[in-house]
């Protein structure tokens, strides 16, 4: 039996363990840096599987080693394992049993398959050339996880010649992997957006120095910044997430607040987008007199794919999906902060079909998000096979 069938047949023979694991992760689902059970588990059943556990330079998270039979170069698989404030609403049998907190973007689905990848790989090390690090990450949805671990040291001692990772898409079926050479997902920045005034009566004052108003018109008005902005059919986003002003419905308050993430494709864009935001906070303080600040927060780079990696990695995909391995004409909206890892090493991250065919899963962040566990085999066969192709290659892939 050749390799790539042994591969396949390894994670085929965990298939329900994989699906069982990302059950009880979805039930028990922790904020980004309070991954306190995750971590347990995972460093458990790495152990379990005989790799050797490895100091994580985070508080969460986890990292492991497996060495291949044969000598060769080291290969990064990277899953995030944090979860979302989201109070869930699928009525699953295993739906979040913590309150407010859920799985709404997959990550368990992530880490369920790193962990079955890892075991597909032990089970055929010794046919196995290089060695395959294995990061579990947290605070991925702070934006924040993979920078903690890179500057904990975590590629200190090691050179991993390529990373692969991959995240469920909700919005494309299982059957379908698509990733794209270069700009993949989009960076991101936060925002905040603070108005301030004097504050007073709503009936003696009902516009002038109302805070609240400031507020909620820049809000409304933040897609207007990255008007016409796109990269390759794809446009820029801005949009607000988070509003908070005021104690009582008769008192204008002195302070209201808008959060908000703006997506971008590179750097031009990100200026001319914050160029904008500064000439409309301007005009909305004038409007009303008060004064609006816009700071920025947390920020990721775009991930970008490298062209090499991409074209290993879409091999093992047509391997798995057939034609359902699919180059994608323009990159999505969303980020990660995978691309800390990919800015330092040539890697490719993958989108895994993953909507229920019912068309029930609801939309990513949602509290009705679901997927089609299919995917969780997809995802793990696609991401060992691109992983023991890429260190078979070594240097230069």
């Amino acid at each position: 039996m050749d390799l790539a069938t042994a591969i396949l047949d390894g994670v085929d023979a965990r298939r329900d363990e994989i699906v069982d694991t990302r059950r009880q992760l979805h039930r028990q689902p922790e904020l980004s840096f309070q991954e306190h059970r995750t971590t347990a588990l995972v460093t458990g059943r790495l152990a379990e599987l005989g790799l050797e556990v490895r100091p994580c330079p985070t508080p969460t998270g986890a990292v492991a080693s497996l060495r291949g039979g044969r000598p060769g170069p080291t290969v990064l698989l990277r899953a995030d394992i944090d979860a979302l404030p989201v109070t869930e609403a699928t009525g699953l049998s295993f739906a979040s049993t913590v309150d407010g907190v859920m799985h709404a973007c997959g990550h368990d689905a992530h880490t369920a398959m790193l962990l079955g990848v890892a075991g597909a790989l032990a089970g055929v090390a010794e046919r196995l050339t290089g060695n395959f690090l294995f990061v579990f990450q947290p605070g991925e949805e702070l934006a924040d996880g993979a920078r903690a671990m890179v500057e904990g040291g975590l590629l200190d001692d090691v050179a991993p010649v390529a990373a692969v990772g991959c995240h469920v898409a909700g919005m494309a079926p299982s059957g379908v992997v698509g990733t794209r050479a270069g700009v993949f997902m989009a960076a991101a920045l936060g925002l905040r957006i603070t108005a301030r005034g004097d504050g007073g009566h709503g009936a003696l004052q009902p516009h002038r120095g109302n805070v609240v108003l400031a507020a909620a018109r820049i809000a409304d008005r933040l897609d207007g910044v990255v008007t016409g902005m796109a990269t390759d059919g794809t446009g820029c986003v801005c949009s607000p997430g988070r509003f908070e002003a005021g104690t009582a419905s008769n008192v204008i308050p002195t302070v209201a607040v808008v959060d908000a993430t703006l997506r971008t494709f590179d750097s031009s864009q990100r200026a001319t987008a914050l160029a904008a935001l500064s000439e409309l906070a301007a005009e909305v303080g004038a409007e009303f007199d008060v004064e609006v600040e816009v700071t920025t927060m947390a920020s990721t780079d775009p991930v970008r794919n490298d062209a090499g990696v991409a074209a290993v990695a879409m091999a093992a995909a047509r391997r798995v999906v057939g034609d359902g391995a699919l180059e994608l004409p323009g990159p999505v909206a969303a980020s990660d902060d995978v691309s800390v890892f990919l800015d330092r090493i040539p890697g490719c991250y993958l989108a895994v079909g993953a909507g229920p065919a019912d068309g029930t899963g609801g939309v990513h962040h949602s509290p009705t998000f679901a997927i089609d566990e299919a995917a969780l085999r997809i995802g793990a066969a696609v991401l060992a096979g691109a992983a023991a192709d890429l260190a078979a290659r070594g240097t230069g892939v």
